[in-house]
């Protein structure tokens, strides 16, 4: 897999922060140089790989803006550097790297050819992910566009031998056309397939969906709770709807995809940054709720863009990195004390 680049304890220690007393979850954390190595690391204990991909294809292929490819470097700097103490020691997880997509790179790409690409990526996405979850780890995936959940939930269905469900918080249901892969119809393209049978959206934008893609998800049979009805009208609180959302998927008794487009948070340098978003730390509480309430067997953190953001690309690091990391945490402690 020469598109695979691992990380190992040399790659992390220039972002390693040492302090005398201290011992950070970087000091704690695990590394795969190859997959033979993940049987190994689940017989020890170990529950999550954190991976990441580098790409931004999926969203130029939907007419977007690039820049999703640094999410992981920026998560892991953070990462790391959080305190190994009681709450969470740190060998509960492993890195083993990210999906390089630099070689599908071409200048002033035609749409097709970018869609073309996309289709490539999926396949890895789906190599790396299987090894994961076929030695019974859980991917914590990180970067890349929204068109990787396709990848992810292909994975998931052809190592479970079941279809689907999934819980996205996004602004876009990403539910479009069949019309080449990219960012914007990997949910449609899974649930064409017979690979997503159970699809949910929370903060979904009441006018940032058009009609047909709206009707296409209601004849599918997906449901949503929209940004309006919770954020903006109060209509039901955020803990009634994770509530119902919870209750919908114990219903559907399949294994659960969790799934965070960055974008639905006020803010968040992202392909497609809102500044009509939620709080960070509401989405870190969806996380949480729905890795304790429901069967996960992944999450998958989706378009973060630290090059867009209005002050500096350091600055964008920074703040996706940390954003990240706590995102991150939400997961594990949610699956580490899950019902």
């Amino acid at each position: 897999m020469q598109w695979f680049i691992p990380y190992s304890a040399s790659t992390i220690k220039p972002w390693l922060a040492v302090r005398e007393g201290e011992t950070r979850i970087g000091n704690q954390i695990h590394f795969v140089s190859q997959a033979s190595q993940l049987i190994e690391l689940k017989q020890q204990g170990i529950q999550f790989v954190l991976i990441g991909v580098n790409e931004d294809i999926g969203p130029q292929g939907n007419l977007g803006r690039g820049g999703s490819g640094d999410g992981f470097k920026a998560a892991i700097s953070q990462w790391i550097n959080l305190q190994s103490n009681d709450y969470l020691n740190g060998s509960e997880c492993a890195i083993w790297g990210e999906i390089d997509c630099s070689d599908l790179v071409v200048e002033n790409a035609s749409t097709e050819q970018l869609r073309a690409n996309a289709e490539v990526i999926d396949q890895r996405v789906i190599e790396i992910a299987k090894a994961i979850f076929e030695t019974g780890l859980e991917p914590i995936v990180i970067g890349g566009g929204h068109n990787n959940a396709y990848g992810l939930l292909t994975a998931a269905k052809q190592s479970f031998d079941s279809p689907m469900a999934a819980v996205n918080l996004d602004p876009h249901s990403d539910f479009r056309l069949k019309e080449g892969r990219h960012s914007g119809n990997g949910f449609s393209y899974a649930a064409s397939e017979g690979t997503l049978a159970c699809y949910h959206v929370l903060g979904l934008h009441e006018l940032k969906n058009s009609a047909a893609n709206l009707k296409q998800l209601k004849d599918f049979g997906g449901s949503w709770h929209s940004l309006q009805q919770i954020w903006v009208r109060r209509e039901i609180s955020l803990a009634d709807a994770l509530a119902q959302i919870a209750d919908k998927l114990v219903q559907c008794k399949l294994p659960v995809g969790l799934e965070l487009d960055v974008d639905a948070i006020a803010t968040f340098p992202s392909s497609a940054v809102t500044y009509a978003g939620i709080p960070l730390m509401d989405a870190a509480h969806y996380i949480h709720y729905m890795a304790k309430h429901s069967d996960c067997r992944y999450v998958h953190f989706a378009e973060p863009a630290a090059k867009t953001h209005p002050i500096s690309s350091d600055e964008g690091m920074k703040q996706v990195g940390q954003s990240l990391a706590e995102l991150i945490y939400a997961y594990i402690q949610g699956r580490l004390h899950k019902d």
